[in-house]
């Protein structure tokens, strides 16, 4: 045998054999990709975040093992999540799960039409557009829904309990979520006109635009309450701070306002919601379609008062709300 075969038949030889690992992992399936469209910042939705890990891996997704995550965050800002959500879907994601509110939702639906979109928010979904029905969502968007803003109104009676002489309260929205802000005021002013009370609206949508609003209703001495918005949950501290620092009795959703200050604090599990999300997600992952899973709501409710705070406001809180509380803060 000449040499130069020799060489032809072992370099062939070696190619076959580095060929078949090579076509043996092109066949492997590629790892599944979330879309992740946060509303906020990865800070401010550190604790959602983990909660919605936590829902994806109870059904068997870990990121960085078997799924990946491209996250795309609006940093606060609306009117970035549709060309974030338009940017998800030209990567060619698997799914895209949008928790956090009612545009970031609507962004998502308005941007694909077939890659399925998971949603979480304290917003009737139905009435925003998103689903046909709850039980039958239709379409390739589904999600989960916490109760905040049904509760809306039970923040506003909370209030009128805790500061019995107002008969004006003020309403914070937020102009740049519109279908939210129109719902939640329609629900407010129909609940104050059954307690007898009046409502004035205001807005803010930038950080700045807080101390303004602060300082109009400390003029007219109107407690106020603040709508479920995710702009303002993820300022909870900050909206705390101007509330102690004007003497405004206010109500917000959350506990970490009541934490920093805030008067009280009433509105749905955020940890429920984010990770019933993540379980959906991973669920469509497995190969669940958005249309045969009904609309999930989450219904625990939980309450946060300030003593503190109320005993700085001069408010007396009556021991049946103190009892009611999930935890009193002294």
């Amino acid at each position: 045998m000449k040499r130069r075969d020799v060489i032809a038949m072992f370099g062939g030889a070696g190619a076959v054999a580095v060929a078949w690992p090579l076509v043996a992992r092109a066949q492997q399936p590629a790892m599944p990709v979330i879309g992740y469209l946060g509303a906020e910042s990865p800070e401010r939705f550190a604790l959602r975040l983990r909660a919605f890990h936590q829902g994806l891996e109870s059904t068997g997704f870990h990121e960085g093992k078997n799924v990946a995550i491209t996250y795309r965050w609006a940093e606060g800002h609306n009117d970035r999540l549709p060309a974030l959500a338009s940017d998800l879907v030209r990567s060619g994601v698997s799914v895209i799960a949008a928790p956090g509110g009612v545009p970031g939702a609507l962004a998502a639906k308005a941007a694909t039409s077939t890659i399925s979109i998971v949603f979480e928010m304290g917003a009737d979904p139905v009435a925003m557009g998103l689903v046909a029905s709850l039980s039958r969502p239709g379409g390739n968007v589904t999600g989960v829904t916490s109760l905040n803003a049904e509760v809306a109104p039970k923040r506003l009676e909370l209030l009128h309990e805790l500061v019995p002489a107002a008969t004006r309260f003020g309403l914070l929205v937020n102009p740049t979520n519109p279908k939210n802000a129109a719902a939640t005021t329609s629900e407010i002013e129909t609940a104050a006109r059954r307690l007898g009370l009046g409502v004035d609206v205001l807005q803010a949508s930038t950080e700045h635009d807080f101390d303004d609003v602060l300082a109009a209703v400390a003029r007219t001495k109107a407690p106020l309450v603040i709508a479920n918005e995710t702009f303002f949950a993820n300022r909870s501290e900050q909206l705390a701070a101007l509330a102690t620092r004007y003497a405004v009795p206010a109500a917000h959703q959350s506990r970490e306002f009541v934490a920093a200050g805030g008067l009280l604090g009433y509105g749905g599990s955020v940890v429920q919601s984010h990770s019933q999300a993540g379980v959906y997600t991973g669920r469509i992952l497995a190969g669940e379609k958005p249309a045969d899973l009904p609309v999930q709501q989450v219904t625990k409710v939980e309450m946060y008062v300030n003593l503190r705070s109320a005993k700085m406001l001069g408010l007396d809180v009556p021991l049946s709300l103190i009892g009611r509380a999930d935890e009193v803060f002294e």
